[in-house]
C-alpha cells in the first residue's frame, strides 16, 4: 500500500498520507526525512526520484478508500512540489486520482508559485498547507537552499484562500521563536489553520526557552482569534 496510515508526531497531521518521491530537492538541513527512510543525506538531497509505479498503486489504494471523503496528505518524506515535480507532475496526477475516487486532499510543501498551477483541481473541503520557518529571506536561504522564499509561500496561500481552498500552516520547526511570531503576524488573515511544533534532533533547538514560547505563540494565536493545535513534542519540551 502507498496510502499508509503515519504513526507518531506524523500523525498529529493527517490520518492517511502518500509519499510521492523518494528523496527532496530543497535541501532542507533541518530535514528528518533522511534518516526516517534510512537514506543518505547527499543522495536524498541531490538524487530525488519518483517512487516506482506509484500513480499505478496509488490507483489500487483509492479504490480502497473509494467515496470515504477522507483526507490525504501529500507528502511528508519528501516535498510535492519539490523542483522534479515541475517536469513529472506527479502531484497533479496523484490529486486528480484521489478526488475521482471521493478522496479529500491536504497539501504541505515549501513551494511557492508552481502550486497554483493546480488550484483548479481544489476546493473547499481540501487544504492547501505551506511550512513557515521563516520572515527573513536570508535564513530561509540558509536553512531551506531550495525551498521557495517566504514571501513567496505567504503568496501561494493568500491566493488560495482568495480561491475558497482552506489553508494551514505547519509552523514547525520553529528555529527563531520570534520570526515564528512574526510569521503569525504576517498570515493570520489568510490562514484557516496552525499547527505548531519544535526544532527536533538539532543543537539549535536548546538555544529556545520552550515554556516562554508556548505561552507567546499561543496567547498571539488566540489574540488573532485562530485556530490552532498545539503538538504534543511542544507541550512536553515546555514543561520539561
Amino acid at each position: 500500500m502507498v496510502i499508509y496510515e503515519p504513526k507518531g508526531k506524523a500523525a498529529e497531521y493527517c490520518k492517511l498520507a502518500v509519499n510521492l518521491y523518494r528523496g527532496c530537492g530543497h535541501g532542507c538541513v533541518y530535514c528528518y526525512a533522511p534518516a526516517a527512510i534510512k537514506l543518505d543525506r547527499e543522495e536524498f538531497n541531490q538524487d530525488p526520484k519518483p517512487r516506482k509505479d506509484i500513480i499505478k498503486k496509488l490507483e489500487k489504494d483509492c479504490k480502497k478508500y473509494q467515496g470515504t471523503g477522507r483526507h490525504v496528505l501529500l507528502s511528508f518524506s519528501s516535498d510535492p512540489y519539490q523542483p522534479l515535480d515541475k517536469e513529472l507532475q506527479l502531484t497533479r496526477q496523484a490529486i486528480k486520482l484521489l478526488k475521482d475516487y471521493g478522496l479529500k486532499v491536504v497539501i504541505l510543501t515549501k513551494a511557492g508559485q508552481e502550486v497554483l498551477r493546480d488550484f483548479d483541481l481544489l476546493g473547499g473541503d481540501d487544504y492547501i498547507g505551506s511550512t513557515l520557518t521563516f520572515v527573513s529571506d536570508e535564513k530561509s536561504k540558509e536553512w531551506e537552499p531550495g525551498a521557495a522564499l517566504p514571501g513567496e509561500r505567504f503568496n501561494m496561500l493568500r491566493e488560495a484562500k482568495r480561491q475558497g481552498i482552506g489553508t494551514w500552516a505547519s509552523l514547525e520547526p520553529v528555529i527563531n521563536p520570534e520570526e515564528t511570531l512574526e510569521i503569525i503576524n504576517n498570515t493570520y488573515n489568510f490562514i484557516d489553520h496552525y499547527k505548531v511544533g519544535t526544532l527536533n534532533y538539532h543543537q539549535e533547538a536548546k538555544k529556545t526557552d520552550w515554556k516562554k514560547f508556548l505561552s507567546d505563540v499561543t496567547g498571539l494565536l488566540k489574540k488573532y482569534n485562530c485556530s490552532y493545535y498545539i503538538k504534543k513534542d511542544l507541550k512536553a519540551k515546555a514543561v520539561s
